[in-house]
C-alpha cells in the first residue's frame, strides 16, 4: 500500500519510514509528488495534522499520513506548541532547528522552571473526505537543558533531557530514541490502528 507523508521534513520521513516498516507500507514524501505544504491555521496539533493529511490525500489521490508535532514548555503556558517549526522567526532568526534551539535557550535564560514536553499527533486518512481519520498521539516529558548535548536526532532533541535516561534525546542511540520518543509512541498507536481498520481482510 502506498501512503503519502504530508511533510517535507526529511528527518520525519526517515524516522517514520523506519518505524512503519513492520506494516510493509511504501511511505512517499509529498515533495516527491510535487505537493506543496498545506496551510496550518489551527491552534491544536490534531487540527493541523488533519488539515495536512486531507490536503496531501486530495492532491495525490492516495491515503495520507500527517504528523504535527511540537515542543510545549510549561513556563510559556504550553507554547511554542503548533508554532514550534517557526519559533526562531519570532526572535529575528531564520527558520531552522539550530536557530530554534538558540532562541529557546535565550528565552529560558535564568529560568529554573524548565519542564517541557515533546508532543506528536499523527493523523491518517484513506482519502481527502475520509469521515473516520485515524488519530494517534504521543507525549514525552522532560526538561530543557542549559545548552545542547548530543548529536543524534533533529529539532529540539539536543536540549530535551529525559530524567529516566539521564540523557538528552540527541545522546540516545536512534533505536532507543525511536522506541521512547513522542513520535515513536504515536507511531506505535498508529500501526495498531492501521492494522485494525485498514489492513484487516
Amino acid at each position: 500500500m502506498k501512503i503519502v507523508l504530508a511533510s517535507n521534513n526529511q528527518g520525519k520521513l526517515a524516522e517514520l519510514q523506519v518505524m512503519l516498516a513492520p506494516l510493509g507500507l511504501d511511505l512517499l514524501s509529498q515533495a516527491e509528488l510535487g505537493i506543496p505544504e498545506a496551510e496550518e491555521p489551527f491552534r491544536t496539533f490534531v487540527e493541523n495534522a488533519l488539515a495536512k493529511a486531507r490536503h496531501a490525500a486530495k492532491l495525490s489521490g492516495l491515503p495520507a499520513l500527517a504528523d504535527d508535532a511540537g515542543l510545549c514548555v510549561d513556563a510559556f503556558g504550553g507554547l511554542p506548541g503548533v508554532d514550534t517549526a517557526f519559533y526562531a522567526m519570532q526572535f529575528g532568526y531564520p527558520k531552522g532547528d539550530e536557530h530554534n534551539v538558540k532562541a529557546l535557550l535565550e528565552q529560558m535564560a535564568g529560568m529554573t522552571q524548565r519542564r517541557a514536553a515533546l508532543v506528536s499527533t499523527l493523523v491518517a486518512v484513506r482519502s481527502a473526505d475520509d469521515p473516520e481519520p485515524l488519530i494517534a498521539s504521543g507525549r514525552v516529558s522532560g526538561e530543557i537543558t542549559l545548552e545542547p548535548v548530543g548529536s543524534n536526532g533533529f529539532g529540539f532533541d539536543p536540549v530535551m533531557f529525559l530524567p529516566e535516561f539521564g540523557q538528552t534525546f540527541a545522546q540516545l542511540p536512534v533505536s532507543v530514541k525511536n522506541a521512547n520518543s513522542h513520535r515513536g509512541k504515536a507511531t506505535r498507536q498508529m500501526i495498531e490502528l492501521i492494522r485494525e481498520r485498514w489492513l484487516q481482510a
